[in-house]
């Protein structure tokens, strides 16, 4: 079932985004007297289709992209058959450059448009929710093996980054941090400010097929939320609202200091030292072979919570738009150093399922496709024939020198861009199946 929710899932979010990249390039050649022959939501075998005046709505077989057929346009379909002919007033060939150019540009810019719509609305809907600097380092983090790997310790308190200051704890690990070169943290350790510097290819370090390697997270204080009846925590008398000090001794007021000695005392009896109002108890309890009590913890960090106007919505969500692009262009400079393997980072139709997940959650849905259709755009506009941005390079080419390209070199270029296209998604979905 949860495979069927993840398919589900990318076949809504990819039927989205390539219908209205498709229907930008639709609107803008009609717009200027251009015919659309074909508008077509994946590729063929055609599953379904109907004639609308002069053109054909259809949805293919494959969910993989789409297409928009104009007449008189070289395009993936490499229909050249008419281009022997003088072109008709309604031809793509016949009109001004800068009308091509705005038709080639018209699905990108859809798809920016629908990308920063979308993350207005989650920044109305969902306000923000963060953990500030001064929270986080009350208390420090926690490091895990990665992170400890890098240099960091449990109980660190984060000061700096770069030698600038932050307000929240997502700005540790942003975009801009994994996709950084020379980066560096500066920590307070017992007193003693450290230098930690980061490697070049800490994104790489931190992607496991797909998923996140975790680096550190803040340290949690706790308090006993909801007790599970009949567990061995309510055997033992444990209350929400309890706080536990330590365990055997051994100090427990971190969560993970708690799941720690726990782990190590699996099936064993403990003496537990609670926190309960102004009172201090002590209590025995049993440890399960799986290595927890049985109760619900509740995190002692406060969160700012804050809903946001239309018009910070605006602001957050189109800087959260664009910094999608901006990544990208960082991530592919990176790629290109050297400093990313592709293996590790680029990720086809599987990788894209697994993220949306197998439970249906509108929120994530919804953040997926803004983030998705910012990332067409980018992927799009890169200057290689057969897709729009090899066009948009023809075209400017043709603005600035008044010189046509011959329709046999756009016609060869076309073939090479889809050599190039054809070769990436087969190591994409190759690098998909390894990984999954």
């Amino acid at each position: 079932m949860e495979t069927l929710i993840m398919v589900g899932q990318l076949l809504l979010g990819l039927s989205i985004l390539v219908g209205v990249h498709e229907w930008g390039h639709m609107v803008a050649a009609k717009s200027f007297g251009m015919r659309v022959e074909k508008f077509s939501i994946g590729f063929p075998p055609k599953i379904w289709g109907k004639q609308i005046g002069e053109t054909e709505y259809s949805i293919g077989a494959i969910p993989l992209g789409g297409f928009v057929k104009i007449t008189g346009m070289i395009d993936e379909s490499l229909d050249t058959k008419t281009l022997n002919a003088e072109p008709e007033p309604y031809e793509f060939r016949a009109k001004p450059a800068w009308q091509r150019l705005i038709v080639m540009l018209g699905g990108i810019i859809v798809n920016i448009i629908v990308g920063v719509i979308i993350f207005i609305g989650l920044s109305m809907v969902n306000g923000e929710t963060y953990l500030p600097k001064e929270e986080l380092n009350k208390h420090g983090i926690v490091a895990y093996d990665l992170g400890q790997q890098l240099g960091f310790q449990t109980g660190d308190k984060i000061l700096s980054i770069n030698g600038r200051d932050y307000e929240r704890f997502s700005d540790l690990l942003s975009g801009d941090v994994l996709l950084g070169s020379d980066n560096y943290f500066l920590v307070d350790r017992n007193g003693e400010q450290i230098k930690i510097d980061l490697p070049n290819d800490f994104i790489d370090r931190i992607s496991d097929g797909g998923k996140r390697i975790p680096v550190f997270e803040p340290r949690r204080p706790f308090s006993i939320g909801e007790v599970v009846k009949g567990s061995n925590a309510d055997i033992a008398g444990l209350t929400s609202g309890d706080r536990i000090l330590s365990v055997n001794n051994q100090p427990s007021s971190y969560f993970d200091q708690f799941s720690t000695i726990l782990d190590s005392l699996r099936g064993d009896s403990v003496s537990l030292l609670i926190e309960r109002g102004n009172a201090k108890l002590n209590l025995k309890a049993r440890v399960t072979e799986e290595g927890t009590l049985g109760f619900q913890a509740y995190p002692g960090l406060n969160f700012v919570e804050r809903d946001l106007t239309f018009g910070e919505s605006v602001v957050v969500g189109t800087t959260q738009a664009f910094s999608a692009i901006i990544l990208n262009a960082k991530g592919f400079g990176k790629m290109f150093s050297g400093d990313i393997d592709p293996r590790k980072s680029v990720m086809g139709p599987l990788g894209i399922m697994k993220q949306f997940g197998g439970t249906w959650d509108w929120n994530r849905f919804w953040y997926l496709v803004g983030l998705l259709s910012m990332i067409l755009a980018f992927m799009n506009l890169l200057p290689i024939p057969a897709l729009d941005g090899g066009h948009v390079m023809f075209l400017s080419w043709e603005i600035i020198t008044g010189r046509k390209p011959s329709d046999k070199f756009l016609e060869n270029a076309q073939k090479f861009g889809m050599v190039i296209l054809l070769s990436l998604m087969a190591f994409v979905i190759i690098n998909d199946i390894i990984n999954f």
